[in-house]
């Protein structure tokens, strides 16, 4: 299951399907050639296949100063050395980052060796990685494999880790991962030449030269094998396997995950869920359908992490080659449920989301007939939730205005009209009243400031929307970050999301 929603990640990342799986089978032979424990190496396989859940927390961000396209510059970007501002200056100018006034800004960054806003966008990948980590329910060691994954032997890392400081199976995770990416852009020669010339600088020395020693063999194996089977034999003993409330949990986790991605879709997936199955149950769905629903509508837009932020951001009409982009996220969100055999399920629901009964949605261009009732109750519930929340290129709808559309579409054909009419009646359902005791100890004050922290807003436009000042905005930030133990804005926006702080 999570081989499978590692291919989310590498479209996260502007990578091939499979690289994660890759790297995951590559780190995990290193680790035992190394002689780790078990423990070790179980922390090598897990931290490695999920080492990238952290990839859309700063997608907006790298999209808006990199030229627009987040994940051309992050396929870039993974090969750089960082500590190196020659390779900086040469990744900034190659890549054309940064547009109109900022790009002298970021040129003279990448050339004085000014990388502390660069530190500032990994710490924050780090920090929403090992949280949702966390959440899968992987245990501390996993969790500081994938927060430490950019830190560096010579303690050039986002957070200064140097050396043994810096935890064993981050270091053998970083260096098969660079082996792989390098072997797939100039082949294995290449790969154990970058790996040798970084090491005691990017790589524990250690690493790199029993990599230098049987690298070319474990690469050799690696593109013989099947790598979905190379992953599913190299798993520590013992296999881990997961039952329905885990399944929940992981549909969840990934849901805020892929939501994560723009602050104008914190949210969208679990609030899809919610009117989905309540939906599911007024139309008749029975108990197990209604599930599954629900499992499809938080996992729905996984394919939405292949897009670039700079098409999601975009205010103004979307290109032709934008739209084409735009209409193959159910493809991508269907084609990555399809690789387990416990998601198929619910992809075969997902994938459709798009769809119109008249026959004008997408990818599949099915009409009425070929469209199950669940995902044209899916689909109602997408366009539903989707109108009340703004987008760069339109405000927020009220949920009345946002009925009147539904009911509109039902009357021209496009939606279920029976779908429509449940949606509508549960979205009216009044909320449970507003909890007293909140979450870490943070105040109803600070969860106010806290669902507009998630939504994207600076402290200057919370304290407008507050009719407070910028300084006591920014006051109830810092206590927020202090009681949720991280200090990034999408730390705050997972934490929302998991404990359901976003609406009122």
């Amino acid at each position: 299951m999570l081989a499978a929603l590692s291919l989310t990640t590498d479209l996260g990342m502007g990578q091939p399907p499979e690289t994660m799986l890759r790297c995951c089978v590559l780190a995990t032979r290193l680790a035992r050639e190394i002689d780790l424990s078990e423990t070790d190496v179980r922390e090598v396989f897990l931290g490695s296949l999920v080492r990238h859940l952290g990839c859309t927390a700063t997608a907006v961000i790298e999209a808006r100063e990199h030229g627009g396209d987040e994940l051309v510059s992050r396929a870039a970007a993974q090969l750089t050395d960082f500590g190196d501002p020659r390779e900086m200056l040469a990744l900034t100018l190659a890549t054309g980052r940064g547009r109109g006034a900022r790009r002298p800004l970021l040129v003279a960054r990448a050339a004085f060796g000014d990388v502390v806003h660069g530190k500032e966008i990994l710490t924050t990948v780090c920090d929403a990685a090992s949280l949702l980590a966390g959440r899968l329910g992987f245990g501390r060691g996993v969790q500081e494999c994938v927060e430490q994954q950019f830190e560096r032997w010579d303690g050039k890392g986002p957070r200064g880790l140097a050396r043994e400081d810096i935890t064993l199976p981050a270091r053998v995770s970083e260096v098969a991962t660079q082996a792989v990416l390098w072997s797939a852009a100039g082949g294995h020669d290449r790969a154990l030449a970058v790996v040798t010339q970084r090491s005691g600088g990017w790589f524990d020395p250690r690493v790199a030269e029993v990599f230098t020693r049987i690298g070319r063999e474990l690469m050799r194996e690696l593109d013989a094998d099947d790598p979905w089977q190379s992953l599913l034999e190299s798993e520590p003993a013992p296999v881990a396997y997961i039952g329905e409330p885990e399944l929940d949990r992981v549909a969840q986790c990934f849901a805020d995950m892929v939501d994560l991605k723009s602050p104008y879709t914190v949210g969208h997936s679990s609030e899809v869920a919610r009117l989905a199955e309540n939906a599911a149950r007024v139309v008749g769905l029975d108990r197990k359908e209604a599930v599954v629903l629900r499992r499809a509508a938080l996992l729905h837009d996984l394919g939405r992490v292949g897009v670039s932020s700079g098409i999601w951001e975009k205010r103004g009409t979307l290109t032709r080659s934008e739209r084409e982009q735009v209409r193959m996220h159910p493809y991508h969100t269907e084609r990555i449920l399809a690789c387990s055999v416990a998601l198929e399920p619910l992809g075969r629901i997902a994938g459709l989301h798009h769809e119109r009964l008249d026959g004008s949605g997408y990818h599949h261009g099915l009409s009425a007939s070929a469209i199950p009732m669940p995902a044209r109750l899916l689909a109602a519930a997408d366009a539903f939730q989707t109108s009340t929340q703004a987008r760069p290129h339109r405000p927020a709808n009220t949920p009345e205005r946002a009925a009147d559309l539904l009911i509109a579409e039902a009357g021209a054909g496009r939606l279920d009209a029976d779908c429509v009419r449940a949606v509508v009646e549960v979205a009216g359902q009044p909320r449970p009243l507003t909890r007293r005791d909140w979450p870490a100890g943070i105040s109803a004050r600070e969860v106010d400031v806290l669902r507009l922290l998630a939504a994207g807003l600076s402290n200057r436009e919370i304290g407008a929307a507050l009719s407070i000042s910028r300084r006591t905005a920014e006051h109830h930030v810092q206590h927020i970050y202090a009681k949720i133990g991280h200090s990034t804005r999408a730390a705050a926006a997972l934490f929302a999301m998991e404990h359901d702080l976003l609406q009122a």
